[in-house]
Parts: C-alpha cells; sequence; structure tokens
C-alpha cells in the first residue's frame, strides 16, 4: 500500500509560480513511476506530467503544460514535485499525485494507477 499526500497549492495571479508536493509512504519502493494529473470543475481528469521512481528520472508531460512544468523527485525525501511556471487561469484545477502505473507506456492514462492523493486546488486569477 502506498499513502500520497499533496500540498503547496494556494491562489495565484497569471504569470505566477507555484510549487506542489506529493510525500510518499508505505510502499514506495514497490512503485514504479509518479504522476500528476489535474481535474477542472465540471471536466474530466487531465494528465499533467510522470516521473520514474527511481534510475534514471525519465519524464514526459501533458501537452498544454510542456515548458512551463518541471516534474522532479526527491528520494530521500520520498517526495515528488510539480513546479508550476507562467500559470494561467486555465491551469485552475484541483491537481492529484498518483502513484505506481501499470507501466510506463500507460502513464498518462489515471486508470492505470494503483494509488491516488486527495488533491491540492490550485487557482489562477487574471
Amino acid at each position: 500500500q502506498v499513502q500520497l499526500v499533496e500540498s503547496g497549492g494556494g491562489l495565484v495571479e497569471a504569470g505566477d509560480s507555484l510549487r506542489l508536493s506529493c510525500v510518499a509512504s508505505g510502499r514506495t519502493f514497490s512503485s514504479y513511476a509518479v504522476g500528476w494529473f489535474r481535474q477542472a470543475q465540471g471536466k474530466a481528469r487531465e494528465f499533467v506530467a510522470a516521473i520514474t521512481w527511481s534510475g534514471s528520472s525519465a519524464t514526459f508531460y501533458g501537452d498544454s503544460v510542456k515548458g512551463r512544468f518541471t516534474i522532479s523527485r526527491d528520494n530521500a525525501k520520498n517526495t515528488v514535485y510539480l513546479q508550476m511556471n507562467s500559470l494561467k487561469p486555465e491551469d485552475t484545477a484541483v491537481y492529484y499525485c498518483a502513484a505506481n502505473p501499470q507501466t510506463w507506456a500507460t502513464a498518462r492514462q489515471e486508470g492505470a494507477y494503483d494509488f491516488w492523493g486527495q488533491g491540492t486546488q490550485v487557482t489562477v486569477s487574471s
């Protein structure tokens, strides 16, 4: 079992930055990768970014955040970060981290993940 707790959300203005954190506990050694997803009110959950939990830190990003968001990890702290720069009002959503997708190839798919955090709200005003 893996427990995930997100933090770092808040209310910011367009163009600002935020850094989200996802702290993992439990059987983290068994987690292949960690992903970030977001869900805006009234919309489907959207893939944001993913990173492998060990080894080379392979990453990839959703098209809407490429070049603005950066995912990283600190294994010593069992933490994955999402650095969000140049925020836009359309980035407003609840952001969730998730662990252990079935394969790296399925890491964009929310249904592939075994474990989820409770989410943290990010609101970007124009």
